[in-house]
């Protein structure tokens, strides 16, 4: 009898059935003094004390702002301290934090605020080169929402003077008020069409996820935790911010977004143990030019995550940045996010191609996607995950919510394998799969092979329609600097090597590719892209 692809993660520790502020308030019990927060850009500094007393003064501001329970309050920000003082906040008073992409244009932003029917807004002036209150005020007509709206900069001292008038009896009888299944964050993913869909997730989804994240990082009181990826995604607010406070351990954030020189100051100068990125964040620290100049010597762990981990520059970072004990996480925002994580005791050859075995409490089962049925370990097919981090639904989305979960089941649309052992290889999406002439080529196999040759930096491979075979191969690469782009010599040293149908018939030689503020690459941007500048038509 085969064994089949399905495993459950059993753990001795139970699930915490409890809100995000009763965990907070414990923590803040324990080690009140040590450090909680730290803005390096902002030059803020907060023990758990000074940060719990901070989170009750937000918390009570957004009692005066008339917030009851259930509403839902926007966060519309880069990362900053007051983004995480937000997020607790809401947490304690029962309120939905919309945590809203900082890169969001006019479409998008009008989108969502109406979508989840934002009660409050609370929004950074501006980001790199945009003007929120202009896009704010540009909308403004054509949207029922927000209700009241707070910048940052301009209305902080005003919203949180507000709640002064509010007492900490009547913080406290809000707080009895919620359960810990309650909505308390809504994230908007992005899907390959339409608009973004609300996943909608509790304080227990959130909560535990964060908490066995930390438990398998090994997190105490002593970890200092460098956390450069946004806190509008679940890598930084879950797998970061609650992580942290469920451990003790102090948040890290080096900046409002991702610089490279600028996390690698922060990791040397904060002393930092830990550190987190997506594998395009990584390739640039490695690959900068000052690299060798800082200490990476207090490093000891870390998370890379987001997107498909290439195997060199886990071994580099495990090297080279000091992190022997680096984890790679699996999951989606869903899921709260992490379904899998790789152990920081697994095997090296595990750490480095597999997403590891599944998480504490979880299911996991590999299913055949035309037909539902669960493979043998060992044959590819779609990924599931069961268990407490599936999220309540997509906000008022009834209809895509059943399309996704299906017996409790999650469908997360991604290919992967298990082994004899139990551990998962991602090895592409369902729909990022290209199908040549009849046969399935898995994008992420050509790209493992390609980054293999000497000068190639970074490559991610899609398919573009052919009139003939349907699609396809096409390869974006990135090469070292001052290296002549020329694709007749990485075709020579395809063959022989990879499949002749997986050799890229295109190449188009990039420095940057296009990808949202997470990391993940955006695929469908590219095709577009390329189809375009190849004249190439959708065959009919």
């Amino acid at each position: 009898m085969q064994t089949l692809s399905y495993s459950h993660g059993t753990s001795t520790t139970p699930l915490r059935g409890e809100i995000i502020g009763q965990s907070l308030r414990k923590t803040v019990e324990k080690y009140g003094n040590r450090e909680a927060l730290v803005m390096v850009e902002q030059n803020y500094r907060a023990t758990y004390q000074e940060f719990w007393e901070q989170v009750e003064q937000v918390a009570k501001s957004l009692l005066a702002y008339g917030i009851v329970k259930g509403d839902r309050v926007g966060i519309w920000s880069p990362n900053r301290y007051e983004w995480v003082l937000v997020q607790f906040a809401t947490a304690r008073v029962g309120a939905i934090l919309v945590t809203i992409n900082p890169g969001y244009k006019t479409n998008d932003l009008q989108y969502a605020l109406n979508q989840s029917q934002i009660n409050l807004l609370i929004a950074a002036p501006n980001f790199r080169q945009t003007n929120y209150m202009e896009m704010l005020e540009k909308i403004r007509p054509l949207c029922e929402y927000p209700e009241q709206t707070v910048i940052m900069d301009h209305d902080w001292q005003d919203f949180l003077k507000a709640g002064e008038s509010v007492s900490t009896v009547e913080l406290e009888a809000r707080e009895q008020t919620l359960q810990f299944d309650d909505p308390i964050n809504i994230q908007y993913t992005s899907g390959t069409t339409g608009f973004p869909k609300g996943a909608t997730l509790s304080h227990h989804n959130i909560l535990n996820n964060g908490f066995f994240i930390g438990q398998i990082l090994k997190y105490t009181a002593k970890d200092r935790v460098c956390i450069p990826v946004p806190f509008y995604h679940c890598f930084g607010m879950v797998i970061g911010n609650l992580a942290c406070i469920t451990h003790g351990s102090c948040m890290v954030i080096p900046a409002a977004s991702f610089d490279p020189e600028q996390v690698m100051q922060t990791v040397q100068d904060e002393k930092c143990t830990s550190l987190y990125g997506v594998p395009t964040m990584f390739i640039a620290e490695l690959g900068h030019p000052s690299f060798p100049k800082y200490d990476f010597s207090t490093l000891r762990t870390g998370v890379m995550a987001g997107s498909n981990c290439p195997t060199d520059t886990m071994k580099k970072v495990q090297q080279l940045m000091n992190m022997q004990e680096v984890t790679v996480c699996y999951g989606m925002t869903e899921t709260s996010p992490v379904s899998t994580q790789s152990r920081t005791d697994a095997p090296l050859d595990k750490r480095v191609s597999t997403v590891g075995t599944v998480h504490p409490h979880l299911e996991i089962k590999i299913v055949d996607p035309e037909i539902g049925q669960v493979v043998p370990r060992g044959e590819r097919g779609e990924l599931c995950t069961r268990g407490y981090s599936v999220m309540l639904g997509y906000w008022n989305m009834p209809e895509a919510t059943s399309r996704a979960i299906r017996n409790g089941w999650m469908h997360t649309g991604d290919l992967a394998v298990m082994d004899e052992e139990g551990y998962v290889q991602i090895v592409g999406r369902i729909k990022d799969l290209i199908i040549r002439g009849g046969e399935n080529i898995a994008p992420r196999e050509i790209e493992e092979f390609l980054l293999t040759h000497e000068d190639i930096v970074d490559v991610h491979v899609i398919g573009v329609p052919d009139a003939k075979y349907g699609e396809e191969v096409m390869a974006w690469v990135k090469l070292k600097g001052g290296i002549t782009p020329n694709p007749e010599l990485i075709k020579a040293y395809c063959r022989g090597q990879i499949a002749t149908i997986k050799i890229p018939k295109y190449w188009k030689f990039v420095e940057d590719f296009p990808m949202t503020v997470t990391g993940k690459i955006r695929k469908v941007e590219m095709r577009e892209i390329s189809t375009k500048e190849l004249g190439l038509e959708s065959p009919q």
